[in-house]
């Protein structure tokens, strides 16, 4: 049976043996704190001019009225004999009352005497603003919303243990702040991605979640079973084929804000199951998909400052165009850094010593492979001759992923992708061993991938036998071979470029957070002892 805390259950069973209900329904509000506070200032404003006072002369808030009526979580709370203050949280923000016994009888006065840190309250009266100047609901009447049968933590000093914050987020929503703004900001970002995209005539879709093949990603899946069909199912890696199907049916550009989910690790940028924006557009290419996508985040950089500005939370050293992200300053202006793949690869390999006079052309020679691989051992020991990719451009990649990556700090473009690690991209045609695809980096981490539609279904076709090849060969991640999306090529995929973009890890650089997991509301975690289902009793 669940443990639960005697004191504070007992507390709620006298409540209710006192004909007060711990749990009631039918109470409404009128306002939240936020619009008291709006309203009361335009009151103000309006009074002050009316009656020709200066800007700091105060006003009599009597004629508001008394039947302003708001709910919350208490939590502070100040008795002072016949008297006491508290301040609740809403869903906007704090405000404070004012519990009085000559206002409030007997009977009101008693249940505030009763009522707990963490009780959820509901309050109508006046407004009034104390000697200080803060503004204070004058209670007339006090019912209890709801009773907090658990202990808030550490004394309401805070939640300030990661770990805690993320599996207890109901509790670390109302004690921190911060952490209440960074969500408030991602529901804001999902809102602008939506409109933004919308204004340019996308369309919002939504595509399966279970695939019978996997696809749209080189990705370990999740797989599960349904069992009226008896048919093996797996979590989707990516919606891209869906949404290229749909391209393909004449719905020219699409897009999803959608979960995805990994088999795979954990880290400070990953959680199994994450959100992506992912959008098509036909007859476009991927140099315009980067113009778009400078275009939305400076847009959004842009937004923030502003609201910063006028809320009076602006960093020092912030600029309309630029954030602060941990010590890195991050400009937005203007036009984002453009670098290839092989030419930052050749800057590590000059750093171990290779090719440092040979032509960047060279490195394109599968042959020297052996020389490249010898040269890199030396620099990382975890290479050994069973891990060292077998083809040129899966050991780039590697040496992209352990080395480059980490170093692009600016926004940066990264083109000229090798092919074999662009399974569903076009081929470039000046160059058909490399893809007409970017990925972004800022910060040191992939912020969004995007390129040129592959639409010839033969080189598709190929390309899906060489990842059935590469999983054969022992690649978890390798794709499956779509049959029904080669159909679906054979009708037709005008030119078209798409491109998925991480709504967590953009999530991260705007609000400062160095974990994914502080943007994701209810992260993947190892569940607790106490959180097991018990046993049947």
């Amino acid at each position: 049976m669940y443990d639960f805390d005697p004191s504070r259950i007992g507390k709620a069973r006298q409540l209710e043996a006192e004909g007060i209900p711990p749990w009631p329904h039918g109470l409404s509000v009128s306002h939240t704190a936020q619009r008291v506070r709006e309203e009361t200032a335009r009151f103000e404003v309006a009074e002050r001019a009316r009656l020709g006072l200066g800007a700091e002369d105060p006003v009599e808030l009597t004629p508001m009225g008394e039947d302003f009526q708001i709910g919350g979580r208490l939590l502070f709370k100040n008795e002072m004999g016949k008297a006491g203050f508290g301040r609740v949280l809403d869903r906007t923000e704090r405000i404070q009352i004012y519990a009085k016994r000559d206002l409030l009888g007997d009977e009101g006065f008693a249940l505030w005497k009763k009522l707990d840190l963490g009780d959820i309250v509901w309050v109508r009266g006046a407004l009034m603003r104390t000697r200080t100047g803060e503004l204070t609901v004058q209670a007339r009447e006090i019912r209890l919303g709801s009773k907090c049968t658990r202990s808030l933590p550490d004394k309401f000093h805070g939640m300030s243990d990661p770990e805690a914050r993320q599996r207890q987020r109901y509790v670390d929503l109302f004690v921190n702040e911060e952490s209440r703004a960074v969500f408030l900001t991602r529901s804001w970002v999902v809102s602008y991605i939506r409109r933004f995209f919308e204004e340019r005539g996308f369309v919002e879709v939504e595509t399966p979640m279970m695939h019978a093949i996997p696809g749209g990603a080189t990705a370990r899946p999740f797989i599960t079973h349904h069992n009226a069909l008896d048919l093996d199912l797996y979590l989707r890696v990516a919606p891209e084929l869906y949404l290229k199907r749909l391209v393909v049916g004449g719905m020219e550009r699409v897009f999803e804000i959608n979960r995805n989910f990994r088999n795979e690790g954990i880290d400070q940028t990953h959680n199994p199951e994450f959100t992506m924006l992912e959008f098509y557009q036909a007859w476009q290419t991927w140099e315009g998909l980067m113009e778009m996508t400078e275009q939305l985040v400076s847009a959004m950089v842009e937004a923030l400052h502003t609201a910063a500005r006028e809320s009076g939370t602006l960093r020092e050293g912030q600029t309309p165009t630029s954030l602060l992200y941990g010590d890195l300053v991050l400009d937005f202006g203007g036009r984002w850094a453009r670098r290839t793949y092989a030419e930052l690869v050749y800057d590590q390999l000059r750093g171990v010593g290779y090719a440092a006079e040979q032509p960047l052309t060279e490195l394109a020679d599968v042959h020297d492979l052996a020389k490249v691989t010898a040269a890199y051992k030396d620099k990382h020991r975890q290479f050994n001759e069973e891990n060292i990719p077998v083809t040129l451009g899966r050991f780039w990649e590697k040496v992209f992923d352990m080395d480059v990556e980490k170093t692009l700090l600016a926004p940066t473009f990264v083109t000229g992708f090798p092919i074999e690690i662009s399974p569903l991209a076009r081929r470039s045609d000046a160059d058909p061993t490399i893809a007409d695809r970017f990925e972004l980096f800022i910060a040191g981490r992939e912020i969004a991938n995007g390129f040129n539609e592959l639409n010839d279904p033969e080189d598709q076709a190929r390309r899906f036998e060489e990842q059935v090849r590469a999983k054969a060969g022992g690649d978890a991640e390798a794709m499956h071979f779509d049959a029904d999306y080669i159909d679906a090529l054979g009708f037709g995929l005008p030119p078209t470029a798409g491109e998925g973009l991480g709504i967590d890890r953009l999530v991260m650089l705007l609000t400062n957070c160095k974990s994914i997991r502080d943007v994701i509301l209810f992260p993947t975690r190892r569940p607790v002892a106490n959180s097991v289902e018990p046993d049947a009793v």
